[in-house]
C-alpha cells in the first residue's frame, strides 16, 4: 500500500506493477488531471498529517468493503497546470466489479472528508479558493 501526498510527479506505471498480485483479477487506475476551466493552474494544499491519515483510513475501509487486494493513493500538492496530473488511485481486487467500486468509493470519500484545498489560478489573474 502506497499512500502519500507529494510535489513530484507521480509514476503511475510503478505503482500499477507494484499493485499486481497472483489473487488480483483486475486492476482500475483513476488519474485525476487539472481541467481548462478558464484557469491557467491549481494551487493544492492541505493539512498533510491529517490528510494522511484521513487517506489512509479510507484505504483501510475500502479494502475491507471491496475485498481489495491492493490500494494505492497518492495525492499531489504545489502549483500544478492544465493536464497535470493530481491525484491518482490504484484498486486492485480478485474481480473487476470490486476494483471499479472500491476505486470510486476511494474518490468519493476522499472529495467528502480528506482536508485538501485548492485555488484556482484564473487565466484573468484572478483567484478562487475551494475546499
Amino acid at each position: 500500500m502506497v499512500i502519500a501526498i507529494t510535489k513530484d510527479d507521480i509514476d503511475i506505471a510503478k505503482l500499477i506493477s507494484d499493485a499486481k498480485r497472483p489473487q488480483t483479477g483486475g486492476l482500475v487506475v483513476f488519474v485525476g488531471t487539472v481541467r481548462d476551466d478558464g484557469i491557467e493552474a491549481i494551487d493544492f494544499e492541505s493539512f498533510d498529517e491529517a490528510a494522511l491519515s484521513d487517506l489512509y483510513n479510507i484505504a483501510d475501509e475500502a479494502e475491507k468493503k471491496f475485498s481489495l487486494t491492493s490500494v494505492d493513493i497518492i495525492h499531489r500538492n504545489g502549483l500544478l497546470k492544465v493536464e497535470e496530473t493530481i491525484l491518482v488511485i490504484v484498486a486492485g481486487a480478485g474481480h473487476r466489479a470490486e476494483a471499479f467500486d472500491g476505486c470510486r468509493y476511494i474518490l468519493e470519500e476522499i472529495k467528502r472528508y480528506v482536508p485538501i484545498w485548492k485555488k484556482d489560478i484564473i487565466k484573468d489573474g484572478g483567484e478562487q479558493w475551494h475546499a
